[in-house]
């Protein structure tokens, strides 16, 4: 986010929005005041941009907003919330969007550029809302510096619980001289953003959650009833659901059916094989060890690194990569190429989406959500799934770090379902590794105005697929997600497996 040194169309936009009925009511949207400044409510905002992770930008109004960090104890330590308002293309309605990210512990406002041309046609008639969730982004946020080290990355720090307690531990000391770590969780955002609200002079809201933001959405619905206008969760995360508990599970079952798709083409299997062959047999070799280091060019930096290959970079890149078809899709060619021994690309698009994941995940703030809401719910896995690709290696690291991390209080009825006359339109993809689709009909059982739509071939975050902005906008605009005409959908499939270093046969 960087401010910009003019006030361009956006304020041009805002007044028109401040209404012409007369100067004496005061306005209650977006207006400039007499020194050329945007006023929202109470919150005064100054010009911004938010940039891209791949070149860019979206104009918008930022500003910061004081709040306790104990809400219970208002006159104890406060922290600065960073806040973006992406305005309304034309007039708006009173109503704004609240775009709640994922993680948990990602930043709404860094997120949203890469999420902008889904809210392309919403923002006709509303201005969006971003939020950075305590802990994240611009507020206060909560990063593990060591965990990104170049030492711990090649230490292998996520299979060896020794150093992974030790860095956990050290992040904890760290963050803790600047942090109440038992108040970073949902509820306390939850409390934050109806704080923002009020403040805006904004009397009901239209959520829209993804993935862990769904989460969030459905605790502000339930807690603040009357000033939820519309839910739209993409993505879902059920309240019931434990976070890292069906992972594994989850993750197995989307390879499957990704492999699936590579057996049934003939050029995937004749060419590179059955790729659950090949996992076996890549999994057996980095299990025995004794490989030689490898030599490979990082694929940000292009500088030339050499690493030996170990389980922890498979295990990585499979569970990153299954989160979108279009990358999943050249898993046949990995798993191939490495059961041949050529460890190159397996090496350097492993360390691309950790690095990715790492840079954009505040972790701290992530393992407080997780270790006060989820932690103590962690039961020991079924039988057979310390055989899948992620085994129990993700919950075994969730109880080592979560033995030392500060815990908050949960609020009551926490894993209560959403109930209620509440209009939701929930999105799934086909093939989301994370929270595949029978999560999203598990929420909309107990809700009768809610829909649950299911995208063909698509993975994790679908609100930008094919013709999904246009409906998400209608449903906001109206309310009614069972008038929705989702046949357009139908025209979305899955990439093709690759079947070769060129990709796919025609």
């Amino acid at each position: 986010m960087k401010p910009l040194s003019s006030l361009p169309a956006l304020l041009a936009a805002a007044l028109l929005l401040a209404g012409c009925e007369g100067g004496e009511r005061p306005p209650t949207g977006p207006h400039t005041d007499a020194q050329g400044k945007l006023r929202y409510g109470e919150l005064v905002f100054e010009p911004c941009a938010l940039d891209a992770p791949r070149g860019g930008s979206v104009e918008a109004q930022c500003t910061t907003l004081e709040v306790p960090e104990d809400h219970s104890a208002p006159d104890g330590r406060r922290i600065s919330l960073a806040i973006a308002l992406v305005p309304a293309k034309g007039m708006a309605e009173p109503d704004p969007i609240y775009m709640i990210s994922g993680g948990p512990g990602q930043s709404a406002i860094e997120t949203f550029p890469m999420l902008s041309e889904a809210f392309a046609d919403v923002r006709r008639n509303r201005h969006v809302v971003l939020v950075d969730a305590r802990g994240t982004g611009g507020s206060n946020p909560l990063h593990c510096s060591g965990f990104s080290d170049e030492a711990a990355f090649g230490a292998g720090a996520q299979d060896d619980t020794a150093t992974l307690v030790r860095l956990t531990e050290a992040c904890r000391d760290e963050l803790s001289q600047r942090a109440d770590l038992r108040f970073y969780g949902t509820g306390d955002h939850v409390r934050d953003l109806d704080l923002v609200r009020r403040k805006l002079g904004v009397e009901r809201i239209n959520l829209v959650g993804v993935s862990y933001g769904t989460r969030v959405a459905q605790q502000y619905a339930a807690a603040f009833p009357d000033h939820t206008r519309a839910v739209v969760l993409d993505s879902v995360v059920p309240n019931t659901l434990v976070l890292g508990q069906e992972h594994a599970r989850n993750l197995e079952q989307a390879l499957d059916a990704q492999f699936a798709r590579c057996r049934n083409d003939q050029a995937c299997l004749t060419n590179l094989g059955d790729p659950r062959r090949q996992l076996a047999v890549v999994r057996e070799r980095l299990r025995a060890g004794g490989i030689d280091p490898v030599r490979y060019r990082d694929p940000v930096s292009g500088d030339w690194r050499e690493e030996v290959p170990r389980e922890v970079h498979l295990v990585s890149l499979l569970r990153l990569y299954a989160y979108q078809p279009a990358m999943a899709s050249t898993l046949p060619l990995l798993l191939h190429e490495a059961a041949q021994g050529r460890y190159e690309s397996l090496l350097a698009q492993s360390r691309m989406v950790t690095s990715q994941v790492g840079e954009q995940m505040a972790m701290g703030m992530g393992l407080s959500v997780t270790c006060t809401e989820d932690a103590g719910e962690f039961t020991d896995p079924p039988a057979g799934e310390e055989a899948t690709v992620l085994g129990t290696l993700l919950v075994d690291m969730l109880r080592a770090q979560c033995a030392v991390w500060p815990k908050g209080t949960r609020a009551e009825g926490f894993r209560t379902p959403l109930s209620g006359d509440l209009p939701l339109l929930a999105i799934s993809g086909e093939y989301d590794p994370v929270t595949p689709p029978h999560y999203g009909d598990e929420v909309v059982e107990a809700l009768p105005r809610a829909r649950h739509l299911v995208l063909p071939g698509q993975g994790h975050n679908v609100i930008g697929a094919g013709c999904m902005p246009k409906l998400f906008a209608q449903f906001i605009e109206t309310t009614d997600a069972s008038a929705l005409d989702a046949s357009c959908l139908d025209r979305l499939s899955a990439q093709p497996p690759f079947a070769g270093n060129y990709g796919w046969e025609p």
